[in-house]
C-alpha cells in the first residue's frame, strides 16, 4: 500500500533509506515525485518496503507506510522562534550562545545541561556528547534512551561484559524452538518482527509470553503467564527454581563457560512454585509448563522488553532471566541465546557514543583514565579537559532551575513534557529554566515551552547512520530536500561551537571540532570508537551500503563484522559470563486502600513514543485519536461506567482522564493507559534503579473516579 503524499522538493529515483520510527529500522525506498517546492504541496512522495533488509524484508507497519505524511505536514516548523516569534537563524544562535556564556558565568560549565535522545543518528548523538565535554565542558548530559534500555543494559554489562540488545541477528529466532518473550509486545510496537515469531511457530516453536494484558502479542503465545505488574523478578525466580530442582541445568555448559553458578543455585532455592505463585498470581501448572518448553528446546531464545525493565528493580528482573538462560545453556550458542528488545530507533547507537551522563564514544566508561586520554587525542584536548560524569536523566530534569542544578538545558530529539515520569513536576523543572533551547521538526508540548525553537531536519531530509536493535550499523540516505529554513543538528551545533570558541572559533572547539557533514563526522566517531566495545573503526558508508548494514564490533574495514559476539567468549576478562545472585522485592509503590489499583503504561499499534510525530499523521489519528483507560469488565461493573465514558485515574503525583475501554484481557487489579498523550506519566512514579537509574514507569498504585 504505497502512499502518495506532498514532497518538500523532486527527487528523481527511488531512494533506499530506513524507516523513522523503532529499533528495527525497517529498510524502505521513497521515491519522491518532479513537482513542487518545499511546502507548496504539489508534489507526491512513495513508500516502499525493500526487502534486502532481513529485519523486515519486505514488510512494514502502517507507521511506516504513512511516515511520508511527515516530511510535508502542515505542522511542519521552518523557521527559528525567539519568544515565540520567527527570527532569522543568527539572531537565534547569536541569544542562545549569549545566553549560554552568561549563565556559565554566574554558575559555571554545569549551569548549562543537554539533554539528546535514542532517534539521533550515532553521528549527531556522538557530536552532542562532544559538544556538552569540549565546546561547554559541562558534566550535565545524558539522555531518553535512559527511559529505554538502561536495565537491560546495565544487566548485560554485568553478566556479558558487553551490551547489545539482540547479540545475534533477529533472523535466528525463526530457527528456535522456543522464545520466551518478557514484557514485550511486538504485534503493536513493531509488527514486522512478529515475522519471525511467525516463522519460528510455523516450524513447530513454541512461544512464551509474560505480560499482565492479554496483548495482541500474546494472544499469538502458546503459553501466556499474567502476572501481578510488579512481579517479573519473583517469577523469574521462580522459572530457575524448577529448572535446578528439575534436573534441567546445562552442566557442561554453566561448568565451561559461566562463573558464579553456585550462588545463584543457593539464592533461588527459597523461590519454590507455590511461594512464587501467590507473589505473581501465575499458577504452578503454567511455569512447570515454561520451564518444560524452554528445557525441551534444542535452540531457544529468551527476551525482555520495557515491560520486564521500566522498573526500580528492573536491573535484577533482566538479571534474573538472564541467570535462566546461562543455566540452560542459551547465550552464546548458535541459534539461541538472551536478547533486548531495543524500543527507540537508534535506542542502540545513541547509548554507545556519548549522550549518556557516564559514557564516551565506543561505549567507554567516562571515568577510566584510558578511555579519557585516547578520546581526548581524538578531540584534540587534554584528557582533564574533559568533565566526569554527571546525573541521569531524570535526576538531571529534576535538578533543572535548582540551586546547584542547570539553570539552561539544550534540548534535542526529545519530549519530556509527555514522555518523563512525574511529567507535571518535570514541566514545572522546565518553565523555571532562565534558558530552554529545542532542536525539532515539530513544535512539540516540550518545545512550546522553550525560549528558542530551532526547526531541524528528519529522516529523509538527512545522511547518517543507525544502530537497529541487532547491532547492525544501517545507512539512512537524504531522500528529499528540506524545506527551505530548515537546518540540521549537525548545523546547529557547529554554529554553536563556532560562537561559544570565540578566538578559537577555528579550532578544535569551534569550526575544525564540529563539522557539518555527516561523513565527517562518522569517520571521526569511527577513529573516536576504535578499541572500545563497540567498535565501529572499521564500518564506512560504503561498506554499510554494499553489505546492507555492519554488525559492530568491527575494528578493521578487512574485519567481517560480529553478528554473533559470543560464540568464542563473552566480553568479561576471563571470557566467562557471570551469574549474578538477584532478589525480588516489591514495586516502589504498592496498592493501598487509598490507591488500591495497579496502573500500567505502554504502547497501541497506531503510535510511537511521544507521539510528536504520529498525532500528527492523520491516518493514524483516525486509528486512536485521544487517550483512554483500559479497564477489566469487573471493575466497569464496580464504577458502573460504559464504554466512551471519562474516568480519572488519580496517583500520589498527579491526575489525568481518559475514556473508558472494557477489556476482559487485562488484570482485574490493574488499569492501562498509553503513553503517547500527557497523561499516563503524570501519574507514573520516579524511583529510580540503584544501577541503571531507570525510573518506575511499569508499575505504580491509582485510584479511579466517575467523572460526571
Amino acid at each position: 500500500m504505497p502512499t502518495s503524499l506532498p514532497v518538500a522538493a523532486p527527487v528523481k529515483a527511488p531512494v533506499a533509506t530506513h524507516c523513522p520510527y523503532c529499533a528495527l529500522q525497517c529498510g524502505m525506498n521513497v521515491a519522491a515525485g518532479t513537482g513542487g517546492d518545499a511546502g507548496t504541496g504539489d508534489g507526491t512522495v512513495a513508500i516502499t518496503p525493500r526487502q534486502d533488509i532481513p529485519a523486515n524484508a519486505g514488510g512494514l507497519c502502517q507507521k511506516g507506510w504513512t511516515a511520508g505524511e511527515l516530511l510535508t505536514g502542515g505542522a511542519r516548523l521552518t523557521t527559528p522562534l525567539l519568544h515565540g516569534e520567527p527570527v532569522g537563524w543568527d539572531e537565534a544562535l547569536d541569544f542562545v550562545a549569549d545566553r549560554i556564556r552568561a549563565l556559565q558565568a554566574e554558575h559555571g560549565p554545569d549551569g548549562v545541561a543537554v539533554f539528546g535522545g535514542g532517534g539521533l543518528t550515532n553521528e549527531k548523538a556522538y557530536l552532542l556528547g562532544k559538544f556538552a565535554r569540549v565546546a561547554l565542558r559541562t558534566s550535565q548530559i545524558d539522555y531518553n534512551g535512559r527511559f529505554c534500555m538502561s536495565s537491560a543494559a546495565a544487566a548485560s554489562m554485568r553478566a556479558f561484559g558487553m551490551d547489545r540488545g539482540l547479540p545475534f541477528p533477529i533472523t535466528d529466532l525463526a530457527g528456535a524452538d522456543a522464545v520466551l518473550l518478557a514484557g514485550g509486545n511486538m504485534a503493536e510496537t513493531m509488527p514486522p518482527f512478529v515475522r519471525h515469531l511467525t516463522a519460528m511457530r510455523d516450524r513447530g516453536g513454541r512461544l512464551i509470553v509474560i505480560d499482565p494484558r492479554l496483548t495482541a502479542t500474546a494472544r499469538m503465545a502458546d503459553l501466556h503467564l499474567q502476572p501481578t505488574p510488579g512481579t517479573d523478578l519473583a517469577l523469574a525466580l521462580g522459572l530457575l527454581h524448577l529448572v535446578v530442582t528439575e534436573g534441567r541445568v546445562d552442566e557442561e555448559y554453566v561448568a565451561g563457560r559461566t562463573n558464579g553458578f553456585a550462588a545463584v543455585a543457593t539464592s533461588v532455592a527459597a523461590w519454590w512454585p507455590e511461594r512464587v505463585e501467590r507473589i505473581t498470581g501465575v499458577p504452578v501448572a503454567q511455569m512447570r509448563l515454561a520451564v518444560e518448553i524452554l528445557g525441551d528446546a534444542a535452540r531457544a531464545a529468551i527476551l525482555t522488553g520495557r515491560g520486564a525493565e521500566q522498573h526500580a528493580k528492573g536491573t535484577d528482573t533482566v538479571t534474573a532471566f538472564i541467570n535462566l538462560a546461562l543455566a540452560l545453556g542459551l547465550p552464546g550458542r548458535p541459534g539461541s541465546g538472551y536478547g533486548c528488545v531495543t524500543g527507540q530507533g537508534n535506542g542502540q547507537g545513541g547509548r554507545e557514543h556519548g549522550q549518556k551522563a557516564d559514557q564516551l564514544p565506543g561505549y567507554r566508561k567516562i571515568d577510566d583514565p584510558a578511555a579519557r586520554a585516547h578520546v581526548a587525542r581524538v578531540w584534540g584536548v587534554e584528557p582533564d579537559e574533559l568533565p566526569g560524569p554527571g546525573r541521569s536523566a531524570y535526576e538531571l530534569l529534576d535538578a533543572l532551575g535548582t540551586a546547584g542544578g542547570p539553570r539552561a538545558l539544550l534540548l534535542f530529539g526529545s519530549n519530556p513534557v509527555v514522555s518523563a515520569p512525574r511529567s507535571g513536576h518535570v514541566t514545572e523543572r522546565l518553565k523555571g529554566l532562565d534558558l530552554l533551547v529545542v532542536s525539532d521538526l515539530v513544535l512539540s508540548e516540550t518545545a512550546a515551552l522553550a525560549d528558542v525553537v530551532l526547526p531541524t531536519t528528519q529522516w529523509a531530509e538527512e545522511e547518517g547512520t543507525m544502530t537497529n536493535l541487532e547491532g547492525r550499523v544501517l545507512l539512512r540516505r537524504r531522500a528529499v530536500t528540506a524545506p527551505e529554513g530548515v537546518r540540521s543538528d549537525l548545523e546547529v551545533l557547529r554554529g554553536l561551537a563556532v560562537r561559544l570558541a570565540g578566538p578559537d572559533a577555528d579550532g578544535p572547539r569551534g569550526a575544525a571540532g564540529f563539522p557539518a557533514d555527516p561523513r565527517e563526522v562518522f569517520d571521526e566517531l569511527r577513529r573516536a570508537s576504535a578499541g572500545g566495545p563497540a567498535d565501529y573503526a572499521g564500518i564506512t558508508y560504503e561498506r554499510i551500503a554494499a553489505e546492507t548494514g555492519v554488525f559492530w564490533p568491527c575494528p578493521a574495514e578487512d574485519h567481517p563484522g560480529t553478528p554473533r559476539p559470543f560464540l568464542d567468549g563473552f566480553a568479561t576478562p576471563d571470557g566467562r559470563a557471570r551469574f549474578v545472585p538477584v532478589e525480588h522485592r516489591p514495586p516502589g509503590e504498592d496498592v493501598d486502600a487509598d490507591y488500591p489499583l495497579y496502573l500500567t503504561t505502554g504502547r497501541v499499534l497506531a503510535h510511537y513514543q511521544s507521539g510528536a510525530q504520529t498525532r500528527r499523521i492523520a491516518a493514524l489519528n483516525a486509528v486512536v485519536s485521544e487517550t483512554f483507560v483500559e479497564i477489566h469488565p469487573d471493575l466497569a461493573e464496580r464504577l458502573e461506567v460504559s464504554p466512551g465514558q471519562t474516568l480519572r485515574l488519580v496517583s500520589r503525583r498527579g491526575r489525568t482522564e481518559g475514556a473508558v475501554r472494557i477489556n476482559p484481557a487485562i488484570r482485574a487489579d490493574t488499569v492501562f493507559m498509553p503513553f503517547h498523550w500527557i497523561g499516563a506519566n503524570v501519574l507514573t512514579n520516579p524511583e529510580l534503579d540503584p544501577v541503571s537509574r531507570m525510573p518506575e514507569f511499569k508499575v505504580c498504585a491509582v485510584r479511579v473516579e466517575r467523572v460526571g
